[in-house]
């Protein structure tokens, strides 16, 4: 197991499951977890800002980003997925590359705003991810960041390593993202908490934000980078 090489592994994998994702995107952006996200996008960022979306998936996600009036590139480690996201923007509209988030083909200071959903999680040092996020991003600019929260299903992926196996999904918690991210020089602007239908407004309301982000399925962050 010595020679496990996380990024690797992970682009393999995800390479594997881009077409259960491509099946079930357009319903998870228009209709599930995911699909307050760009109202959420739209009200903080600028329209027409230059906005990368890290970690695009099948760029359905980006899609939605490029219709409401955003200057969009995609990146994913899946070379499958963006095969996929091409697909979906024959046109070219929107520039999609294969790279990885630790090492990011961008020059820095090159974009408005990033959006991350889902990916920092699925890093094996997500300090150094986020490192290479406030990189590329503008002075001020903001970064939309999602983050699986203890309730969410594919956890369980973490799980191998209670046995000291190798997984390509850390531990991390909405809580200690942020606590990373303000240690990094981001301010926090904004956030939100998706629940599983189990979970009532009543059961979370009045709660301090880390027992919020305890129950969710995904917490939403939205942070401002206060320097270089």
């Amino acid at each position: 197991m010595s020679s496990f090489n996380w990024n690797k592994e992970a682009e393999l994998q995800w390479d594997s499951r881009a077409q259960f994702w491509n099946e079930r995107s357009v319903n998870m952006w228009d209709n599930g977890s995911r699909k307050d996200i760009i109202p959420f996008i739209k009200k903080h960022f600028a329209k027409g800002s230059k906005v990368y979306d890290i970690g695009c998936g099948d760029g359905y996600g980006s899609y939605r980003l490029h219709k409401a009036g955003f200057d969009v590139v995609g990146m994913d480690l899946s070379g499958e997925m963006i095969a996929r996201a091409k697909e979906r923007m024959p046109n070219g509209e929107i520039s999609f590359l294969q790279g990885d988030v630790t090492d990011l083909p961008f020059a820095a200071n090159s974009c408005d705003g990033i959006m991350s959903i889902n990916v920092l999680e699925w890093t094996e040092v997500p300090a150094n991810a986020l490192k290479q996020l406030s990189r590329v991003l503008k002075k001020d600019g903001l970064l939309c960041v999602g983050i699986l929260g203890p309730t969410a299903g594919p956890r369980t992926h973490s799980y191998p390593r209670v046995y000291g196996e190798k997984a390509i999904a850390n531990t991390m918690m909405p809580w200690e993202f942020q606590k990373l991210a303000q240690e990094k020089n981001f301010t926090y602007v904004d956030g939100f908490g998706v629940y599983r239908d189990g979970v009532k407004a009543k059961n979370h309301e009045g709660l301090p934000i880390e027992l919020k982000q305890a129950l969710t399925f995904l917490w939403v962050f939205m942070f401002r980078k206060e320097g270089e």
